[in-house]
């Protein structure tokens, strides 16, 4: 697909002037446009198959996901670390790492996920998200001997976002990860939507010292005149080394060489109380995206109705691909406003809220606000009720 037309849209904050030259979907099948609550950057490519700010099915998260491992060269030397960034695209590079195993059972791989927490006493690299309202991110070196030992002696390093503009968080977690092993040879890019532009990709390997390969869903170029740029009302990041936030270590900051499991019996068991008409809402939270998609996707398999999508701590302004919006306290104690989009209270007959911290008031407000219900994950197959006050 190729010779998209272009596109100039007047924000609340600024003008954005987008062009596409290829893609495997088209623009609006991909993303909406939105405008931040963000002092440094005004805009935001809100993707509609991301499972984060729109709801999503199952199905088309999978496709994107096998589409974007199907990118990745085959010839990239092992082992392969992937490493999705938080919080935004923690799920996607998740789905992406798991499709690209089904693909290469035979290669030596491991996945990691960048994170605004930190796990006990668990040594981190900072690195910065500089375009972020909450720019601090850490990157936590396994504990287990056997995937230090894959993160420590990788090859190649394929780096996952929603999105890449300016490459700048790319190159600040890619400068983390050569302290850690200088002996990387190779890179790939893994992003939904490319918009740096082709003097940018072109330049990439010179930028970043190494040989650099790049696949997207959608690429192109963008340009944003900066308007009346709206800054966020609350904090947006408070982060305090030895707090327990919650945040588990199971489900990738610590890294995983295998793909995680489907809550096969917990899908079954919701299965039984949904009528063939009703539709359901899978929603993750904060950082844990995943698994509400891996349940998502077994209650999709069982002839359930099923969206997905997660809240998020990015404030957007109401306008555009954001027709509603929820807000809440922090579930993770950070004491920082979070956000659910796109969800109208009542328009789901089921919601099931996956979340990995320990029950708070947090999560009761958000249940009480969705009417939905609280699954608590322990682990990849033990996950309790909640009961909602």
């Amino acid at each position: 697909m190729s010779a998209f037309p272009g596109v100039r849209i007047e924000l609340p904050t600024g003008l954005m002037e987008l062009s596409v030259d290829a893609g495997l979907f088209h623009l609006d099948d991909l993303i909406g446009f939105a405008a931040r609550a963000n002092a440094k950057r005004g805009f935001l490519f809100l993707s509609k198959v991301l499972g984060k700010h729109w709801p999503v099915t199952p199905r088309l998260m999978y496709d994107i996901h096998t589409a974007l491992a199907a990118q990745v060269p085959v010839d990239l030397p092992g082992p392969v670390v992937f490493i999705a960034l938080a919080e935004t695209a923690i799920g996607l590079g998740q789905g992406v790492f798991e499709a690209y195993r089904a693909a290469h059972p035979q290669r030596e791989a491991l996945f990691l996920h960048t994170s605004r927490y930190h796990v006990s006493e668990t040594p981190i690299i900072e690195f910065a998200e500089a375009h972020s309202h909450a720019p601090r991110q850490f990157l936590h070196r396994p504990t287990d001997a056997a995937l230090q030992r894959l993160l420590l002696n990788a090859r190649s390093l394929v780096l996952v976002d929603d999105e890449a503009s300016t490459g700048n968080t790319f190159w600040n977690l890619t400068a983390a990860c050569r302290t850690l092993n200088p002996a990387l040879e190779r890179m790939h890019l893994a992003t939904i939507t490319n918009f740096m532009g082709a003097q940018a990709n072109a330049a990439l390997s010179q930028r970043f010292g190494l040989p650099v390969t790049i696949g997207a869903a959608l690429s192109g170029e963008y340009t944003f005149t900066a308007g009346q740029l709206q800054p966020s009302t609350g904090a947006a990041q408070l982060f305090e080394a030895h707090a327990d936030r919650g945040a588990s270590a199971d489900f990738g900051r610590l890294g995983l060489d295998r793909s995680l499991a489907q809550p096969i019996a917990l899908a079954e068991r919701l299965r039984a109380d949904i009528s063939p008409d009703e539709r359901v809402l899978v929603l993750g939270t904060g950082e844990f995206m995943h698994m509400a998609f891996l349940l998502g996707r077994a209650l999709e398999d069982r002839g359930v109705n099923t969206l997905v999508q997660s809240t998020t701590r990015s404030p957007i302004l109401q306008w555009g691909a954001v027709s509603h919006v929820l807000a809440f306290p922090d579930n993770y104690g950070e004491g920082v406003e979070n956000f659910v989009y796109n969800v109208v209270p009542g328009q789901y007959d089921h919601v099931f809220i996956c979340h990995e911290t320990p029950p708070n008031a947090a999560l009761y407000q958000l249940a009480a606000a969705v009417k939905g219900r609280l699954f608590h994950f322990l682990s990849e197959t033990l996950s309790e009720e909640i009961p909602v006050r």
